[in-house]
């Protein structure tokens, strides 16, 4: 398992096969997954699971898999992932915590340690975010991250989404 960084609480790292049942326990819930697009079965998760891994070795970067530290326990995934948004591809700053873990400050922890991992190591110039418009939480999440609100978007799925984004020159200003 390749280590990507660390936080105070939190271990990012690349996800393997034998994630897949802690990953299962995140993406299948329908109430943790209220506003996003899933099925609740094991293909899904299997298909989640290759996208990451494909994503590593395609673009360096991708969702992560979030472990606490004092557990070893995998809680969820964040990372950045290429995400087509406003008729381009556009990399993302995207996060998914098993339901028993929300409000506890991962979110908001993982996210910051991802976005200037992202800006430290790649060459990009700007990062989004999006969710879907009524979820609060993530958007709380964008804003303490520095993006800014730009505008709705008609997502995957029909779903209607908000769009954040930070650049890197903004970036700079606040870190």
């Amino acid at each position: 398992m390749k280590t990507i960084l660390e936080t105070k609480r939190l271990i990012l790292r690349e996800m393997t096969d034998d994630d897949f049942e802690s990953l299962k326990k995140v993406i299948t819930d329908p109430l943790n997954m209220k506003y996003c697009y899933t099925e609740p079965n094991d293909e899904y998760v299997l298909k989640w699971l290759n996208w990451c891994k494909d994503s590593y070795a395609k673009n360096g970067f991708g969702l992560w898999a979030v472990v606490l530290k004092e557990t070893g326990e995998m809680i969820g995934d964040t990372g950045v992932s290429m995400q087509f948004i406003d008729e381009a591809w556009r990399p993302e700053i995207g996060y998914h915590l098993r339901i028993d873990q929300h409000n506890k400050g991962y979110g908001k922890e993982a996210a910051l340690a991802v976005r200037d991992y992202f800006f430290n190591h790649f060459s990009f110039d700007e990062v989004s975010s999006y969710m879907e418009k009524d979820n609060i939480a993530p958007c709380n999440i964008a804003e303490a991250n520095g993006m800014k609100f730009l505008h709705f978007y008609q997502g995957k799925h029909d779903i209607n989404c908000k769009v954040y984004k930070i650049t890197r020159e903004e970036w700079m200003k606040i870190k």
